[in-house]
């Protein structure tokens, strides 16, 4: 029987979330994460493949917003998730396909990138993605760890408060976030909500979510912190661990105070925190680093599917004129040659030209430079992307850069 692929409907929504816990181990997900994602489905985005009444094939996209370099509007994206193949239709092209047409389908729809979080990073090159930034785990002794705080720390007011009532003012404090951060995707209505999703099957026997706000001198709150308490025992006394969901404020002295109470929780030994941006402020709160033990894993991969006007759409740190000599087998409308100019406000614009090439590199390694926090230099180091013209790589490496890493603060 022949493979088809289809636009999902809704009525078989079920079918299809089973057959994508299948591609990822067999273990099904709680009501509550069930639910979540139902409702955060967008089916006129999502595919199927189907054989006969089988689902062996799937793929979706969010709707995102993401912020970029220069601190401008955030960038329409889409949001790759739910992408699996069943384990018994491997090797038959399943995969390419459902890449193929939701690709023509993302630029059909005029979305300059697509981004994903990778299961497993080796299968997204072939089709375009690069690797684009990275987050930090954190486990700190909490016992031999101390914090140097700034002025003002002392004058924040922290309050615990149920997650779901502090939600509104918690959206309010990531919303201003956006924009300083390239990759943290604005939220679209819904998402909020996954932010406090709490399964009991999922807490390893720690305590329900919790939440602490830091407020201001005026009452405003101006961060917050969830995370759970792991509580152990041994023989020589307690031994529970502080597991950090999220902390995100609008100063450094609401950051610092949030850490510090974090760090100060009664019969807790550590604090471990996942998917922190890499150049997160904590590293300089610390008093010794090395027990602040830290590992470094890939988070966003971003696909630039229209590519002049995905270079047009981010700022630049300098101004710029280079020609791009591109590759691209998988969406061939971005190969060739492409001249990109920034002026000194960072404004850019991207054309094709005849011109002769300054460097040569293919479109995963422009989505890998896209954010700013891979240098177009240290992609040169490893031999792919190629210096045709003398000097063109320096300036272009400087103008891609950003001042901050990027950072994608929750999965899809």
């Amino acid at each position: 029987m022949a493979l088809e692929m289809r636009v999902l409907s809704m009525d078989d929504w079920d079918v299809w979330f089973d057959h994508l816990e299948l591609a990822f181990g067999g273990v099904p997900e709680s009501p509550q994460h069930r639910e979540t994602f139902r409702s955060l489905t967008e089916p006129e985005r999502s595919l199927g493949v189907w054989d006969g009444e089988d689902c062996v094939g799937s793929a979706s996209a969010f709707s995102f917003r993401l912020s970029v370099p220069g601190g401008g509007a955030p960038v329409p994206a889409a949001g790759v998730t739910m992408v699996g193949v069943a384990p018994t239709h491997r090797r038959r092209g399943v995969l390419t396909s459902l890449m193929r047409r939701q690709l023509d389908d993302v630029r059909a729809g005029g979305e300059a990138i697509a981004v994903l979080t990778a299961s497993d990073p080796a299968i997204y090159g072939r089709f375009g993605y690069g690797t684009a930034a990275y987050a930090l785990s954190v486990d700190v002794d909490t016992t031999r760890v101390r914090l140097s705080v700034p002025p003002g720390t002392d004058d924040v007011r922290l309050r615990l408060v149920d997650p779901a009532k502090a939600l509104p003012d918690c959206e309010r404090v990531y919303a201003r976030l956006v924009a300083r951060r390239p990759g943290m995707p604005a939220r679209q209505p819904g998402w909020d909500l996954k932010t406090l999703l709490d399964p009991e099957g999922h807490r390893g026997g720690a305590s329900p979510l919790k939440c602490v706000v830091a407020e201001g001198a005026d009452g405003e709150v101006v961060g917050y912190a969830r995370y759970r308490v792991a509580p152990d025992w041994e023989q020589s006394g307690s031994d529970g661990k502080v597991q950090v969901q999220d902390v995100d404020a609008l100063h450094p002295a609401a950051y610092a105070a949030l850490w510090r109470y974090l760090f100060g929780i009664d019969l807790t030994w550590s604090v471990r925190a996942f998917g922190r941006p890499v150049d997160d402020p904590l590293l300089h709160l610390v008093s010794d680093v090395r027990r602040t033990r830290t590992r470094q894993r890939d988070a966003l991969h971003v696909r630039l599917v229209d590519l002049p006007a995905a270079l047009g759409a981010r700022g630049y740190a300098a101004p710029l004129d280079v020609v791009l000599d591109v590759e691209d087998a998988f969406c061939p409308w971005n190969a060739g040659r492409w001249r990109l100019t920034a002026d000194a406000d960072g404004a850019a614009r991207c054309v094709r030209t005849e011109a002769a090439a300054d460097l040569a590199l293919s479109v995963r390694e422009l989505g890998s430079a896209y954010l700013g926090g891979i240098t177009l230099a240290s992609l040169a180091a490893a031999g792919l992307v190629r210096e045709l013209r003398p000097g063109a790589l320096t300036r272009a490496s400087r103008a891609f850069a950003g001042d901050v890493a990027p950072w994608l603060p929750h999965g899809f």
